[in-house]
């Protein structure tokens, strides 16, 4: 008999009969990330989540043919529109063909990986470097610490718009230069500071632990691994904008607002509030395995598109490993990381990494969404460009499955 906890989990019989398909189909799912499985209760056999089967049921349900492959494909599906800005492979994410775990290894900045993103040539859209300060009317938001940072960013970038001039212009250098000044923009409001011609990576650093050269090379390194990573949600959201030939705030605005959901850039508070939670408890690893055993998830841990690992986390790990040895919360993140692949399997992503970066360093959470936040800002500029190049409105169809309109009655006799 299944417990409460234990609702949501189904064992294999129960599984296969839900999707009418054999034991072996159901491990090929469960292979290629569309199914969850689990521990059993006597730890040799496999218990799958409900709601993996249920979900991957009505898709078969639904029939085939090119409306439910258009349905499929707004879910981590099949491609939906063609982007020469990022490519994800095994091995992470490409910018125009450059992996981006080698670009952090070859000491690129944000900024460099902007560069690359918009497709600038020869134009150094950041020389000359934005002008110090704020606009009088922006000035009393922007530097107000007691808002959150994404709610900040938020309200004040589209007023950073009324003073732009060429908000409009679709000639390429104009726009590179508008998202290089946006860019820096937007990294000193997630802070409550003052845009200058320091590197993103410096500023963000300065803002939490002035002095700190190490600390600096990690923000660096996060900073680009977020730069793009893309379809993504966000950055989706900002190419349905840039559709519209809305300017590029309103496109930056849109790419933040997706990030703020608990299921995008708000992953990294959960991340943190699993490590901190891993800190205070006598055991961390008893801490992972009833998480586990009773069906929650590991946030922090895992990605869809990288079933092996996902290849942003583990540099990131590997840079806090050789840079914090020795620091007691970096012995807290190891005994985390552990548990979690000694119970589940299941590497660090992003999110978590993230999140360990601010936990070490004795940051609170909100830094961790910050870093997500001011980097990943390069790819939703360079998508929002594309998109307004190529001239296109998105706009998909939907597949009405409500209730029927009764048939109109017949007109009277005229």
């Amino acid at each position: 008999m299944h417990t409460p906890a234990d609702a949501e989990l189904i064992p294999a019989p129960e599984a296969c009969a839900l999707l009418g398909i054999s034991a072996s189909t159901l491990y090929a799912y469960v292979s290629r990330g569309l199914i969850e499985s689990r521990p059993g209760p006597d730890h040799r056999s496999r218990v799958y989540l409900r709601r993996d089967v249920e979900r991957l049921a009505q898709r078969k349900q639904a029939g085939r043919g090119a409306a439910r492959g258009a349905a499929q494909s707004l879910d981590r599906g099949l491609p939906v529109m063609e982007t020469a800005i990022s490519l994800i492979r095994p091995d992470g994410p490409c910018y125009r063909g450059r992996p981006a775990v080698a670009l952090v290894r070859a000491g690129a900045t944000l900024e460099d990986a902007a560069r690359l993103l918009w497709d600038c040539g020869e134009l150094d859209p950041f020389d000359p470097p934005p002008a110090i300060g704020w606009p009088a009317r922006v000035a009393p938001l922007a530097t107000d610490a007691t808002l959150p940072p994404l709610e900040r960013a938020m309200a004040a970038i589209p007023l950073l718009a009324v003073d732009q001039r060429h908000t409009l212009n679709a000639a390429p250098a104009i726009k590179r230069r508008i998202a290089a000044t946006l860019l820096r923009q937007n990294a000193a409001l997630l802070v409550a500071g003052t845009p200058d011609a320091r590197p993103v990576h410096q500023l963000l650093a300065d803002a939490w632990r002035p002095g700190d050269a190490g600390f600096v090379e990690l923000v660096r390194a996060a900073l680009v691994l977020c730069a793009d990573h893309e379809l993504n949600v966000s950055a989706f959201a900002a190419r349905v904008v840039a559709s519209t030939g809305a300017h590029l705030h309103a496109t930056v605005c849109a790419g933040l607002a997706a990030l703020s959901g608990p299921r995008h850039g708000g992953a990294t508070a959960r991340a943190y509030a699993l490590l901190a939670d891993g800190a205070e408890a006598r055991s961390p690893g008893a801490l992972v395995h009833e998480r586990w055993q009773r069906g929650d998830e590991l946030p922090g841990f895992h990605h869809v598109l990288y079933p092996d690992g996902d290849p942003r986390g583990a540099e990131l790990l590997a840079m806090l490993r050789a840079r914090c040895a020795g620091n007691p919360r970096m012995a807290e993140v190891e005994a985390l990381v552990a548990a979690a692949a000694d119970t589940s399997g299941r590497l660090p992503n992003i999110d978590g990494m993230l999140a360990a970066l601010c936990h070490v360093h004795g940051l609170g959470p909100a830094p961790a969404l910050v870093l997500f936040a001011a980097g990943r800002l390069a790819g939703w500029l360079a998508h929002a460009q594309e998109q307004q190049d190529r001239g296109r409105l998105i706009r998909p169809r939907a597949q009405y499955v409500g209730v029927v309109p009764e048939p109109a009655d017949d007109p009277p006799p005229g």
